[in-house]
Order: C-alpha cells, then structure tokens, then sequence
C-alpha cells in the first residue's frame, strides 16, 4: 500500500493520532507525491530541518516570479482582503523586505526583552489560574489558555483593555488561521476575509489614536519607523497577533491532556520545568505541517522536485523521528536533554515568539502545578477538525 495513503487530513482518527501515518511515510521513504493537495510530503527530521534553511524554498514566490510564470493559479479576488493582509506580513515575506521588517521587529523578541515581561506574565497566569480553581474548575482552554497569551501580546502591541475590539482578537486570529489549513472551504474563506477587513479596520483607528497619543508599545513604535508601508504595519500587527498566541494556546491545552493521559501531572516537577516545555512541544507539535515553494529544482532522497511545487514539511513527523530523537521518539519523557524539536521551525523564518511562547507555557504550567495539584479530566476532550494547527475545542477539567 502506497504509504501517502495513509495520510488522511480530513480524517477525524487521522487527525486524532496522525503519529503512526508518520512512522509509515518515514519507512517508505523521503518525498511523498500527495495528490489530493498536490504536494510533496516531507516527513525526515533531517530533510525537514534543512529544508527550512534552504533559501531555494521559500514562503512565497511572488518575488521572484508570476503566478503564471510559476505554474499557479491566481488566488481568488473575492479573497483578495485575506491575501492582502497576509502577503504582507513577516511570516510570507521573503528576501529583502523580509530582513527589513524582521529587523524592525525582532527587536521586541529578544530573550531579555522578554524576560523583563516575565514578571508581569506569572502574575496575569497565577490569576487566571486562581479563577479556575475558585470556580471547582471549567475549559482551561477558555478560562486559562486563551486569555494568558492574548493579553500578553494585545499589552505588547498597545491595544487598550477598554477597547470592545479586543474580545475579538481571538476570533479574528482564529477565523483568519482556518486559512493556512489544507484546501480550505469557501465558508472558511469567507470568515478569513471578513475577519481580516475588520481587524484592518480596527487596526487603522488604533494607528490614528497613537498618532496623536504615542505609547510604550509595539504599534507606537511601528509609527515611529519611517520605511514601512501601512499595509506592512497593518499585517505586521495581525501577525505577531496570531503567531503570538497560537502556540501558547494549543500547547498549554494539548499539554495539560498529554500530562494527565500519561498520568505524568504530579511528575510536573518546578527544576525540571524547562525540559519538559521542550518535551510538551515536541511530543504533540501545535503546528503540524509547514508549506514552503520549490522556487528551484531540489532533490530529496533521490527524488527531484522541480522548481513551482510545493514541499509540505511534517513537524509532527519529523519530532517523532527516531533518527533524530533515539528508539523513544515515540515516548513522552519529560526530562528528555537532547531535544532538537522543528517546532518553531529554523533558518530566517525561525519563529520570532519562541521566547515568549516559552516564557507564557512555564508561567501557566507553574501556576496551574502549584494551585491545582489536584487537576483531572471532567470530559473527553473534542478535537478540532483542523489538520495543521492542532488542538481542541475545550478541555473541561476539575480542581
């Protein structure tokens, strides 16, 4: 049986437990033909690894050719909003208006720029945290989860808690993230447009606001940088928005139910707190599959791939490779040392929130081993349908 077979996105067991299609593609080989997507399955923790660093690929490939020259179909006008917000932004640049604008940005991801935030996270953490365990309990996912990250980077930018704006955040960033899924629906094409019109709309008043009123905040710097478009700011702000959280998110959510399904909650020890971060991230990657374009010829494991296709580099896949991570690829170990997880992926497009992401998940998992020792499951959690960003729809848990 042809192993691209038994990778199923659409599947709900697939997406329940994609781990054993992955150990069958990395034993068939090191490129997989995938029709339905037509894409090339890359599931090798060494192919993928280099793949993200390899500048023959790229996010995009509208600066280098045409969407006829490179063998594509224009994107739909209809959707023309989505695509317009999202070409603009740090994560789909490519050469130099990428170096520039990461430049810009990077500057507020630093390691120390970001651990001058950490006590501010631990504290909006313990909070929540202290919430659920006054109400007996409830959705992590909803009462914890969520919140945490999307207060961190809303501060960040500078969006103001008054503003009604900001309860739509997360769905915004949710509605705009259905697009990066495989073949997407015209309703979840639909969604993604009318969230990214409003959250530009949003976006452009707040900019007004700051341009008269200035503050300690990332749109306010933004203002200040003389080089950068409107759009570019716009789809700045949308990204580290939804890149900011949804890591965050779905790994505190995922982690939580790999602990307690493990039964490994009370084994959640503080000095071993930072390995087991890794180990969370590694073992139920958040972000399954990361596309890239084939901008020139390569070859992988004997098969070339020509320049206007598209790679589909399995993170899922290759943090669960024994050639990278020894016979217990497959086993959740929480003091693992040698962790060279592709979750934030690498080379130029290297996930500027790791640090935060890595700062938010030890607050929330402290706060949540200190004042609720005592957490267990109160429901089987639902999956959301959802392939590449994976995750649940609630985790209901008692205290």
């Amino acid at each position: 049986m042809d192993a691209a077979a038994a990778f199923d996105p659409w599947s709900p067991e697939f997406v329940a437990d994609p781990y054993p299609a992955y150990a069958a593609l990395r034993e068939a080989g090191r490129a997989h033909w995938y029709g339905p997507t037509r894409q090339w399955l890359i599931p090798h923790h060494a192919d993928v690894s280099a793949l993200l660093r390899d500048r023959r690929l790229g996010r995009t490939y509208t600066h280098r050719f045409g969407h006829e020259e490179f063998g594509r179909t224009p994107p739909d006008p209809a959707h023309e909003p989505f695509h317009t917000l999202n070409d603009h932004g740090l994560l789909d640049l490519e050469g130099a208006d990428h170096a520039r604008i990461r430049r810009l940005v990077s500057k507020a991801f630093t390691p120390r720029t970001v651990e001058r935030l950490a006590p501010t996270v631990r504290e909006l953490a313990a909070g929540l945290v202290d919430g659920l365990v006054a109400a007996g309990g409830g959705d992590l996912q909803a009462a914890v989860a969520e919140p945490l990250p999307v207060a961190v980077i809303a501060a960040m930018l500078g969006i103001p808690a008054q503003d009604e704006e900001r309860a739509m955040l997360r769905p915004w960033s949710a509605a705009i993230c259905g697009m990066f899924e495989l073949n997407p629906s015209e309703e979840t094409a639909r969604r993604a447009v009318r969230a990214s019109v409003e959250f530009s709309a949003y976006l452009r008043e707040l900019f007004a606001r700051r341009r008269t009123d200035p503050g300690d905040d990332l749109v306010s710097a933004l203002l200040a940088v003389e080089g950068l478009t409107e759009q570019e700011r716009i789809s700045t702000c949308v990204l580290l928005l939804n890149a900011g959280h949804e890591a965050t998110v779905n790994t505190t959510v995922g982690g939580v139910w790999t602990l307690l399904r493990h039964g490994a909650w009370t084994g959640l020890a503080p000095e071993g707190l930072p390995a087991a971060v890794e180990e969370l991230l590694r073992y139920d990657t958040p972000l399954q599959m990361f596309e890239r374009w084939v901008l020139d010829d390569i070859e992988v494991g004997g098969v070339e791939i020509p320049r206007g296709s598209e790679v589909a580099l399995l993170f899922g896949s290759a943090n669960r490779d024994p050639a990278a991570f020894g016979p217990t690829a497959g086993v959740l170990d929480l003091a693992r040392a040698d962790n060279p997880h592709v979750t934030f992926g690498a080379g130029v497009h290297y996930c500027l929130g790791a640090p935060l992401a890595r700062l938010e998940l030890g607050a929330v998992f402290t706060a949540l081993r200190e004042r609720a020792p005592g957490l267990r499951l109160a429901a089987e959690p639902v999956r959301r349908p959802g392939y590449v960003i994976r995750g649940f729809e609630s985790l209901l848990v008692e205290v």
